[in-house]
């Protein structure tokens, strides 16, 4: 069984994480950028690439700055994590089909099985799973 956890790209995640805080409590668990997990030397280094907001009781929503253009409320993504490589790359075949994958699954050099698609209904979607080593 899978986590599903909304995913929000935004123009500015750190404001409106702190918006998302005031209005409903909580906290940043955590939050990287494309420096920090990429080593990014441009002009996205500083920008959100992940930060993890609990609120409202500890109801996680991801997020990151857009470092493509993009039209204001339709930032949202599913993000499904699954326990295997394998059901994940499962998932990601079944969600694929019909649709468009933008990354295919596999290990990224942030250290993360990761995927990226949208299906053929237009939702978008990151399927991932930790790596066993």
């Amino acid at each position: 069984m899978g986590n599903l956890k909304p995913f929000i790209t935004s123009e500015d995640a750190r404001s409106q994480a702190e918006f998302y805080l005031q209005s409903l409590g909580g906290e940043i668990a955590s939050i990287s950028t494309h420096g920090d997990l990429m080593g990014a030397q441009n002009e996205f280094k500083d920008k959100v690439m992940h930060m993890c907001v609990l609120v409202a009781g500890g109801n996680a929503i991801f997020m990151a700055d857009a470092i493509e253009p993009f039209t204001p409320g339709t930032g949202i993504s599913l993000a499904l994590e699954l326990p295997t490589e394998t059901e994940a790359s499962e998932a990601f075949a079944k969600l694929a089909v019909g649709g468009n994958v933008k990354y295919p699954i596999g290990l990224q050099p942030f250290g993360l099985f990761f995927g990226e698609l949208t299906d053929k209904f237009g939702i978008h979607w990151m399927i991932t799973a930790a790596p066993k080593w």
